[in-house]
């Protein structure tokens, strides 16, 4: 069933249990100064900032695709204008042309046209073109009416998205402000800290991870789980394993780096499926499956506010981009609180 690179690691994964030993122990952190934050309160305060950083970073994701969005449907609103207001010209020179047409006539009233006409025959033959001229102008200048309606509701439409465009902007660069403020904020953080003490910072990191994986373990969630992989979910699996090692960027889309739903949503692309780009819309707009009936390929949406995202990959893993200062790495499936499981591939 298993779809990995790490098979070791998976399997560890897969068959550990309270019971099983607890990993290694870490060196002795130094006794804090009087007043200090201990370690574990400053790793607390770290990855906390880092979430914060996360949800943010699905905010400005969110804003830029639906910029892209309304940037694509303006342009295409602009090709309409240019093309209706070349139709509207073009009904202007007819309709000039059939107003130099009558002018030439003397514009004759059709009584005076009989007296003047040579026979009645010549005088029905033209007073049939002159109904069809005259329907014919009919139909022209209802039409141009139509293409002004037309470009009016064009030039609306524009402004209004338009408007939603700023408003995106504007939000984009308020997340971006509010991530890059975060990431900062833990990055002194972590600054601040001894050689020693960033060693044991990455332990704690490890420990809760290890810890959350085992209770999740316990619990018997893997205990039913043998569904295989489709075709495209192996695909994508393939594409997000080869990933491992590149560096989390925020709001990166690969293929150098890649944020967490930037990895997932390229997955699934290489695999032939478009997904939406943000771990909120997967969630909101991909189907929902059961624990019980996750399969690799599928996406697992973690934390309350939804704002992380992972692929499973078999035998209780998931491949993800973790946060800045770390990399596309395997991790237990259980080492964040889950959400939900949703399907690309439904």
């Amino acid at each position: 069933m298993a779809i990995l690179t790490a098979p070791g690691l998976a399997t560890g994964m897969a068959h550990a249990a309270p019971s099983a030993p607890a990993a290694p122990a870490a060196p002795a952190a130094p006794a804090p100064e009087p007043g200090a934050k201990s370690l574990e309160q400053v790793h607390a305060e770290i990855e906390d900032l880092y979430h914060q950083a996360g949800a943010a970073t699905d905010a400005y994701n969110q804003a830029e695709a639906e910029t892209k969005a309304q940037s694509e449907k303006i342009v295409e609103l602009a090709n309409l204008i240019v093309a209706g207001q070349s139709k509207i010209d073009t009904l202007k020179s007819r309709a000039g042309a059939a107003a130099r047409a009558q002018y030439r006539s003397g514009g004759l009233p059709p009584g005076a046209q009989l007296a003047l006409s040579g026979s009645p025959t010549q005088f029905l033959d033209g007073a049939g073109r002159l109904r069809q001229g005259e329907k014919a102008t009919s139909s022209m200048l209802s039409e141009l009416d139509s293409t002004q309606n037309d470009l009016r509701r064009y030039a609306a439409d524009a402004s209004a998205r338009w408007a939603i465009l700023e408003a995106n902007r504007v939000k984009q660069e308020a997340a971006k402000k509010e991530i890059e403020g975060k990431i900062k904020a833990a990055e002194e953080l972590e600054n601040k800290l001894q050689a020693e003490e960033k060693a044991r910072l990455i332990q704690l990191e490890q420990e809760a991870l290890y810890k959350a994986q085992t209770a999740w373990l316990s619990t018997g969630a893997l205990k039913d789980l043998n569904a295989t992989a489709t075709d495209a979910g192996k695909r994508a699996v393939q594409f997000a394993t080869a990933q491992i090692g590149k560096p989390y960027v925020w709001g990166a889309e690969g293929p150098g780096s890649y944020d967490c739903s930037g990895l997932t949503s390229q997955a699934w692309r290489a695999a032939g499926k478009g997904i939406p780009r943000t771990s909120q819309e997967q969630l909101r707009l991909l189907p929902k499956v059961a624990l019980k009936d996750m399969r690799p390929g599928d996406l697992i949406i973690y934390f309350d506010d939804a704002s992380h995202v992972a692929m499973y990959i078999g035998d209780g893993a998931m491949v993800h981009a973790p946060r800045p200062g770390r990399n596309v790495t395997i991790a237990g499936a259980g080492s964040m609180p889950i959400k939900a499981v949703v399907r690309p591939d439904a």
